[in-house]
């Protein structure tokens, strides 16, 4: 299990999240999958839809963001592939209401904030028994 995502489109989520610091931002992943890797190529930037008191360590994605989600990546002839976040002055490592709250067919590309400056990003898949998440490789791909 791995994603290929193009440098440019990883800088376009580390800035993302540096701009939304200290809360959470959030994003979904359009592309698509061939031979147990998907392809990255393009991004679809949210709005945090949380109440504000929670947005520094929880990120909501409604589904009228999820729609737009499947309207833009029909338009360019992808899916939904998965979901990215970034987590202030955390780690990128899930946390408990990520896995509550994750769906097992997605990735999960999570970036560690810390002080403002995205350090590292991190993708993981929910297991099928949604008990815990699994390392997924990141390949980036500077030439896209």
């Amino acid at each position: 299990m791995s994603i290929n995502i193009p440098a440019k489109l990883l800088i376009e989520i580390h800035t993302s999240g540096e701009t939304a610091y200290p809360e959470e931002g959030a994003g979904l992943m359009l592309g698509y999958e061939q031979n147990g890797v998907r392809y990255i190529q393009s991004l679809l930037k949210l709005e945090n839809a949380r109440e504000d008191s929670a947005r520094y360590n929880r990120y909501l994605i409604t589904a009228e963001d999820m729609l737009q989600g499947e309207l833009e990546a029909d338009r360019l002839g992808l899916s939904i592939v998965g979901i990215f976040h970034s987590h202030p002055d955390h780690p990128n490592i899930p946390s408990e209401n990520d896995r509550e709250w994750a769906i097992p067919w997605y990735s999960y590309l999570i970036t560690s904030i810390q002080a403002g400056q995205a350090l590292e990003s991190k993708s993981w898949r929910l297991a099928d028994d949604r008990s815990h998440f699994i390392p997924e490789k990141v390949i980036i791909n500077s030439n896209i």
